[in-house]
């Protein structure tokens, strides 16, 4: 019989028990398709009761066991489960649930080189060729506190997931692929040194069978153990300040203490604005040591340890808190001392003193770069040998080095909030009223430290009914991305409003951003990518009357389109090169587009996700957009769910657009003789037309603004003559095209003469005018608010 290979299934859920992640391998595994479980709880997949499930959960940062689950054909099965619980940059946490299906046992070795294995003061661990873990010996087991079991079959990303396994990944992946040893500059854990050490395994024809990872044990300073203070660079690492803080806690617990919390002010304070009296903070960690044999890795906050995270914990004027921060150096207590033990008695915030029976309590100030940032608190309890000299060194120092982070990660998240202000304050906040397209729009920011980048997307309504379609995506992130996305959506718009084709459009633009690249590299040469070179841009104009679309892009993704009938397919939109480059031309191409039809318009992030390559996205896009979907926002939801798994490392931003037309009924045209005497014809014939439509309130205005333009084209333009009316909505449109490209322009009239008011009188009539150049003559048009008739 074929032997089963290995593969992994995975799955995310919110704090509130819900799926928001479900990979193929979970699929393979219990027969449910994603649309069948995302978004529903976690509990309804559970052979037994969810609750006892939740409880297991409550305040840990990880667990492993085995898990009772439900198949979707209705048979139960075991699942040997490791959940990790992560926190993103906006603090919000959700729990990544990672099983190996169909792992083969793997065969052992001789007994000395088993014991060697199991015995080595090294942690060491093998992986296949698949990169998942075949073995791993005692010493790495209790540095993960994972047993092999729980890790068999997985891939170290799964195993410990962070940047730190990432990095190690590839560089094992190096290891297999060009069968020489890598080293990976990176600590998977508290008790890892760096770095971890990749050598390939070969087999006596010198293939490469396996990699083994052998890693540094972190060393012991004192007999009473401690982690080396670098260990705390993790705190702050992440753009999260709430995980620097944890991570802090998870140094120093249970080695330097039982019991570590750690509370932040709302707002850094300098030395100045600190003085004695009491403080407001909130609680950013806490996590103490199971004091009967358990598991002394477990966080617990836990019912009886006072205020939870993110809770707020007043210290009154004289509490340890108050008078460490106010003198700005650490305090060193006995919970028999008067002002200890005052305080855990009026405050409820030091539940957890009581509950940890901490006996040594250490007080140490978080500062950093002249700021006061909060308080971290280390306790010991009674059956421990109270903090030392020594032991207030080390807190001082994981605390200095845990500050810089924390500080650090609150300063990003100052300049994160105000890139997305800025971002959002500049996309559309409502897409404008028109009716030739129904549009849903979705726009999601990066999760990574790079900050929010510059993409995005607008809906503008044109002349003669259409409406033009535009999503962009200026290179980098940050403060300067958000604003070139600014000044390059306002340029859209004006060259819009004038009516440029879509290939002349984008040209125009290519010279803006030649231009601000050269002010903006003038005034800081060190800039990169200044003025917004490197900018890819798709522009699209739909018209409902012709029911067909021009496009063209500037290095932007193709854009999608599903037909009437269900298929998916490119629009073959010829490749202009990114904004920027210069003297290199755009090319628009004009396809039909039936109505019903479906457009799909984005940014290269929502295909460039790291757990799989484009090929695969693609496949998947195409997928969810030909899934039936009640609505448009159902749309942009099954694909946003299809192409990622976790939050982006870029930016996307998503339009998709469901084509409607204007029937022959809506529209009226006519030929018209070059001929002064054609202009009465004219208003019969828009009289005859709005009275079919049951609009006779707009007769004698629409005449007056035909009269003036079918005038204007007689006069001074050049046959044929073509006269157009567009009834669309609470809208009139009239148009007069001739063969000139000669632009009309409205002037003030002396009051002696004869002519110079007819296009005075059409914008004093219309709501809006203006005209529209094709390749071959010019077309002047006029807006006016109208009932809805009937027609």
């Amino acid at each position: 019989m074929e032997q089963q290979s290995t593969y992994t299934a995975t799955a995310t859920i919110d704090e509130r028990g819900i799926l928001t992640g479900w990979s193929e391998g979970a699929q393979r595994l219990l027969g449910y398709e994603s649309s069948a479980v995302l978004g529903r709880p976690a509990a309804r997949l559970l052979a037994a009761e969810g609750a006892a499930a939740r409880r297991v959960l409550a305040g840990q940062d990880r667990w492993n066991g085995t898990v009772p689950v439900r198949h979707c054909d209705g048979h139960s099965l075991e699942l040997a489960l490791l959940a990790h619980r992560r926190t993103s940059a906006t603090g919000r946490t959700d729990w990544l649930l990672v099983t190996a299906v169909a792992a083969r046992p793997q065969p052992r070795g001789e007994p000395l080189e088993e014991w060697t294995f199991l015995q080595s003061p090294f942690p060491l661990a093998i992986f296949d060729t698949e990169l998942r873990l075949m073995r791993a010996n005692r010493r790495l087991e209790r540095a993960l506190s994972l047993p092999e079991a729980a890790m068999r079959g997985l891939r170290l990303t799964h195993i410990v997931p962070g940047p730190a396994s990432e990095e190690t990944h590839r560089t094992m992946r190096l290891a297999l692929e060009t069968g020489r040893p890598q080293e990976a500059d990176a600590r998977l854990g508290p008790d890892l040194g760096r770095p971890a050490v990749l050598t390939p395994l070969k087999d006596p024809d010198g293939r490469v069978r396996a990699v083994c990872l052998a890693a540094q044990s972190r060393p012991q300073a004192s007999a009473e153990p401690h982690p080396s203070p670098e260990a705390t660079y993790r705190a702050g690492s992440t753009p999260d300040l709430t995980h620097g803080a944890q991570e802090l806690a998870e140094v120093t617990v249970p080695r330097l203490a039982d019991v570590t919390v750690v509370d932040l002010l709302d707002s850094p304070q300098s030395p100045d604005e600190t003085a004695p009296g009491p403080v407001l903070l909130r609680r950013a960690a806490l996590r103490t040591a199971h004091l009967h044999g358990t598991d002394p890795r477990d966080t617990a906050t836990r019912t009886g340890t006072g205020a939870g995270v993110g809770e707020a914990v007043a210290c009154p004027a004289g509490s340890p808190p108050a008078e460490c921060l106010a003198a700005g150096r650490a305090m060193l207590y006995d919970t028999t001392d008067p002002a200890v033990s005052e305080w855990a008695a009026l405050n409820p915030g030091t539940a957890w003193l009581r509950a940890s029976r901490t006996r040594s309590l250490l007080v140490v100030p978080l500062l950093a770069q002249g700021t006061t940032l909060g308080v971290a608190l280390f306790g010991r309890h009674r059956g421990r040998v109270p903090f030392g000299p020594q032991d207030l060194q080390l807190a001082e120092e994981y605390t200095a080095k845990a500050a810089v982070g924390i500080h650090e990660a609150r300063r990003y998240s100052r300049a994160r909030t105000t890139t997305m202000a800025l971002q959002r304050s500049l996309l559309p906040h409502t897409l404008p009223d028109q009716e030739a397209l129904e549009i849903a729009t979705r726009y999601l920011p990066a999760a990574t430290r790079a900050g929010v980048g510059g993409d995005w997307f607008d809906v503008i309504p044109l002349s003669g009914a259409r409406v033009a379609l535009v999503v962009g995506d200026v290179v980098g992130h940050g403060m300067r991305a958000s604003a070139t996305m600014g000044r390059l959506r306002t340029a859209v718009r004006t060259l819009a409003d004038v009516d440029l084709p879509a290939d002349e459009l984008l040209t125009h633009l290519d010279d803006l951003v030649l231009r601000l690249a050269a002010d903006e590299g003038s005034a800081d040469p060190s800039a990169e990518t200044a003025g917004g070179i490197g900018t890819t841009c798709l522009y699209a104009v739909y018209d409902p009357v012709s029911r067909r679309g021009t496009f063209a892009r500037a290095g932007h993704p193709l854009p999608a389109v599903v037909t009437p009938d269900g298929a998916v397919r490119f629009l073959d939109v010829p490749a202009g090169p990114p904004l920027g480059l210069g003297g290199l031309p755009f090319e628009a191409v004009e396809t039909e587009l039936p109505e019903g039809s479906l457009l799909a318009l984005y940014t290269d992030g929502l295909l460039e996700a790291r757990d799989h390559d484009v090929d695969e996205a693609l496949d998947r896009m195409f997928a969810a957009l030909a899934r039936p979907a009640a609505t448009l926002d159902a749309v942009c939801d099954h694909v946003l769910t299809a192409l990622l798994s976790h939050r982006p490392d870029d930016d996307i931003a998503l339009l998709i657009a469901r084509t409607r037309a204007l029937h022959a009924d809506r529209v009226a045209g006519w030929n018209l003789d070059n001929n002064p005497t054609v202009v009465s014809r004219a208003r019969h014939l828009v009289a005859d037309q709005l009275t079919d439509w049951r609009l006779e309130e707009a007769v004698f205005t629409t005449e007056l603004m035909v009269s003036e333009l079918v005038t204007n084209a007689i006069r001074y333009g050049r046959p044929p003559i073509r006269l157009r009316l567009i009834h669309q909505g609470d809208k009139l449109i009239c148009e007069v095209y001739d063969s000139s490209g000669t632009t009309p322009h409205m002037r003030r009239a002396r009051i002696f003469d004869e002519g110079g008011r007819g296009l005075l009188l059409v914008a004093q009539l219309a709501e809006s005018w203006g005209t529209r150049h094709d390749r071959i003559g010019k077309t002047v048009w006029a807006e006016q608010s109208v009932g809805h008739g009937v027609g």
